[in-house]
């Protein structure tokens, strides 16, 4: 259940027109009264006696009783509340008890109280009801209504578990202003996808992600097709920023121009400019976020996995403004991939981004200057250009993912000890988003390997089943069950081929980080070893006999063991 505060008007007679007429485009059915302050109330939608005028000077009659001079500015109070579409239709009577609460819960119009504010409840369709109430109580006074929107947000939480409805998290206004309903209405007689202030907010996200100053944003924002207005002072300082969809206009055919606050908290120039100015900031004793020529794909991704294993450190272990920063500057890298993936994980890639947008933002204020290596690694996303999702690059995309998934889960656990409960849903959907991005970007990378598992000769193949056993005991058995054992013995394979101890790499990947979400142990060791061994991701195109690679892992094998066993007799 979805109760929305209103913007407070001058006219009760207009939003009366409103509520009972037909709608914006005929949306408007049956409108009629659930409830009011005063049982007899008229009601202009079911008695035909009755008038909109009638209604409106019953409602504004303590507002008129007050000298002109004592009258509120805007004395209009209105409050929408709106069940999920999933939820069971609710009776008049239902609907009518459910605004006496709001009323009660906001201070309109509290139990006992004889001289509460007048007002009345309007249904106009199945799934929603409005209320509307003037804000001048029978006795003059002016009614208390400090903090009306989280006190409604509370009491809605309260009357879903009584009416066996959806359960909602709880808001904590942080989140990016929902679109309106007339903007809605607007996107589906156009036939959009979504409402412009929701576009004109992922283009923006996009535009911010990595950039590195004012001037690199403005072009970005140019780039992707935006009208731009720039707010300056007189002295000629930059102050803030607008930004409209060129095909998006008013009834007088000029452009909606939003503000950066009104997308979202976080896409405000002030706001915006915190990123950069910790980057100067920190510069001095840690490099900044680089300006050179673009890196490959494969590359950009290759350092955006490295850069999310550090942050779940972070994350799980650091300061809160300093993992809050972190968890900030993980959307700015979902934003980046989702930016320039493939076609086969763009959509679920934008879902985790446009998901984790919510995640982004608590209470917990983030200090920004510690998160420059995600800020460099979208940065490096976006330089490097689209990934063409074959190859190395394919394959170094399944394990940016396979990092990212970890990173987003972390926060999911950060945001759920904070009682984040918004922000927690948020990264929960966002992580599933990327468990299916990770499945399309994987399979092909992952058969390469399980195929070149398969066929390692079978000294071999015992040999990473002892590395295994004895890097991992408590997880040996599970891993040998997965069909990703394959791919990781090819992996165990290569890494001692290219002279690493498969055995201490494998224990330092397994111990650092949990395991318990990830739906293959396998696959995800396979990612860990393969970055950070330095081992090509994509080996579909390998060409080496496994009789030589074989006895090269063997040599390289025993030569490494000797060495653990020396270290171990001398400690």
């Amino acid at each position: 259940m979805i109760p929305r505060v209103h913007k407070r008007g001058t006219r009760t007679i207009g939003l009366l027109y409103y509520l009972y007429g037909p709608g914006t485009h005929e949306e408007h059915v049956d409108p009629h009264l659930v409830a009011a302050w005063d049982s007899l109330a008229p009601d202009p939608g079911r008695d035909p006696q009755a008038t909109y005028t009638e209604l409106q000077k019953l409602l504004d009659q303590p507002v008129e009783a007050l000298a002109s001079s004592r009258r509120p500015a805007k004395h209009v109070w209105h409050l929408s509340v709106r069940a999920a579409p999933e939820d069971p239709v609710l009776s008049d009577e239902q609907w009518g008890e459910i605004a006496r609460r709001m009323v009660a819960a906001t201070g309109i119009a509290p139990d006992g109280d004889a001289a509460a504010c007048r007002w009345a409840a309007i249904r106009h369709a199945d799934d929603h009801i409005h209320i509307i109430a003037t804000l001048v109580r029978e006795d003059g006074r002016r009614p208390r209504l400090n903090n009306d929107a989280g006190r409604a947000q509370t009491e809605a939480r309260l009357m879903e578990a009584e009416y066996g409805l959806k359960r909602l998290n709880t808001g904590d206004g942080t989140a990016a202003q929902r679109p309106t309903s007339a903007e809605r209405h607007k996107a589906e007689r156009q036939q959009r996808e979504r409402t412009p202030r929701e576009e004109l907010r992922e283009t923006v996200r996009r535009a911010v992600a990595g950039a590195t100053g004012e001037r690199e944003f403005f072009d970005r924002l140019a780039a992707a097709g935006l009208l731009i207005r720039r707010r300056i002072a007189p002295s000629g300082d930059l102050l803030g920023y607008t930004v409209a969809l060129p095909d998006d206009r008013n009834k007088d055919g000029e452009p909606i121009f939003y503000s950066g606050s009104k997308l979202a908290p976080d896409l405000s120039l002030p706001r915006i400019r915190e990123r950069w100015s910790a980057d100067d900031q920190a510069s001095g004793s840690v490099a900044a976020p680089s300006r050179t020529a673009p890196s490959a794909p494969s590359t950009a991704r290759r350092g955006t996995a490295s850069a999310a294993w550090q942050a779940l450190i972070v994350i799980e272990e650091g300061d809160d403004a300093v993992a809050a920063a972190h968890i900030a500057s993980a959307g700015e890298v979902l934003d980046a991939l989702a930016k320039t993936s493939a076609a086969h994980t763009r959509t679920q890639l934008r879902g985790a981004a446009v998901a984790f947008e919510r995640a982004s933002r608590s209470h917990v204020r983030a200090e920004r200057g510690h998160d420059r290596a995600l800020r460099q690694a979208a940065r490096d996303l976006v330089l490097s250009g689209p990934a063409l999702g074959r190859g190395e690059d394919g394959a170094t995309t399944a394990m940016a993912i396979d990092m990212l998934f970890f990173l987003v889960t972390a926060a999911m656990h950060w945001h759920a000890k904070k009682g984040h409960a918004q922000q927690a849903a948020a990264a929960r959907q966002a992580a599933e988003h990327l468990r299916a991005a990770y499945q399309a970007a994987a399979a092909q990378p992952l058969g390469a390997l399980y195929q070149r598992g398969r066929r390692l000769g079978h000294p071999l193949l015992q040999r990473q089943t002892a590395v295994l056993r004895e890097a991992v005991p408590e997880l040996a058995e599970q891993v040998l069950a997965e069909p990703g054992w394959y791919a990781l013995a090819a992996t165990l394979a290569d890494a001692e081929a290219a002279g690493h101890n498969a055995t201490v790499l494998l224990a330092d990947a397994a111990v650092r980080r949990e395991l318990d979400t990830a739906e293959s142990v396998s696959d995800v060791l396979v990612w860990r070893l393969r970055r950070s061994a330095d081992l090509p991701a994509d080996t579909s195109n390998a060409v080496t006999a496994d009789r030589g690679t074989e006895r090269l892992t063997s040599r390289t094998g025993r030569a490494a063991q000797g060495r653990t066993t020396a270290r171990r007799g001398r400690s």
